[in-house]
């Protein structure tokens, strides 16, 4: 475990910089202190990478959940990459690994409808007393067109706890933006950051399906949620400061405007 000053003093660095750079920041920081790299690894969250499954020729996506040191566990094949004999966070049970599968069946259909592209991976893991955890991950990258371009990375991590009929889900959501844009007009722009919440819910429970339909619903009313509230925060507030800051018209087309409806008013008053 690395000494608590010095991780928290990275992670306060990190909060400093942008955030559009955080991959590359983290990476930086592992290099500098070698020490820190598991706990940052698996507190920082990051731009979603994509790797292709040698058995399937699927991409799927890599996080902390599905990484055993330098190795990822593609959820379409369960295997590692570079192979591992006995590698960490595989389920262990039959029943967690058939939901996975049916988990990644059901999210990527709702990639396709919702991103209309992109990728999506789920991965399962087992916890004690026949209890399950998870995680959800949807990318969606916009190529550079004229200039411009776009990520968004959602996180969706949730804990499973059985109560008979029903099941308590916790789900910690985590949203990565980043948004570019290089014209003459506007000069250099770059939105980027992140955004978490949290939500506890209890649910109904018929069979493992129902697990799965659970799962989605929740992701579904919370990306949904993230999505109004990044159009205001970020849309909205970047739109009244750019608006207030920066004049796309010349000044003189501007000042022409503003007499134009000082005039106006001067001749309704009177």
């Amino acid at each position: 475990m690395a000494s608590e000053e010095a991780f928290d003093s990275a992670l306060d660095l990190l909060r400093r910089l942008n955030p559009k750079d955080t991959a590359k920041n983290v990476d930086l920081l592992c290099q500098i202190a070698p020490s820190l790299t598991e706990d940052l690894l698996e507190s920082v969250d990051v731009p979603l990478s994509i790797r292709k499954c040698k058995k399937s020729g699927r991409e799927y996506l890599c996080c902390d959940y599905n990484r055993d040191g330098d190795s990822w566990r593609s959820p379409w094949s369960n295997e590692f990459d570079p192979p591992l004999e006995d590698g960490e966070g595989v389920p262990q049970s039959d029943k967690v690994r058939k939901m996975e599968t049916k988990a990644n069946d059901a999210f990527d259909v709702y990639r396709e409808l919702y991103y209309e592209g992109g990728i999506s991976s789920v991965y399962f893991w087992d916890l004690e007393n026949d209890d399950f955890a998870g995680c959800v991950l949807l990318k969606k990258s916009v190529s550079p067109i004229s200039k411009s371009s776009g990520g968004w990375d959602s996180i969706h991590v949730f804990e499973t706890i059985g109560r008979g009929r029903t099941a308590q889900y916790k789900l910690t959501s985590t949203v990565i933006l980043s948004l570019g844009a290089d014209a003459e007009s506007l000069g250099s722009m770059d939105l980027s950051g992140n955004m978490v919440r949290q939500v506890e819910q209890e649910m109904s429970v018929e069979d493992d399906s129902s697990h799965v339909a659970n799962i989605g619903k929740m992701v579904e009313a919370m990306e949904l949620n993230m999505r109004n509230l990044l159009q205001e925060v970020y849309f909205g507030k970047a739109k009244d400061v750019v608006g207030d800051l920066r004049s796309i018209p010349s000044l003189s087309e501007t000042n022409r405007d503003r007499a134009t409806q000082r005039e106006m008013i001067s001749s309704m008053s009177k």
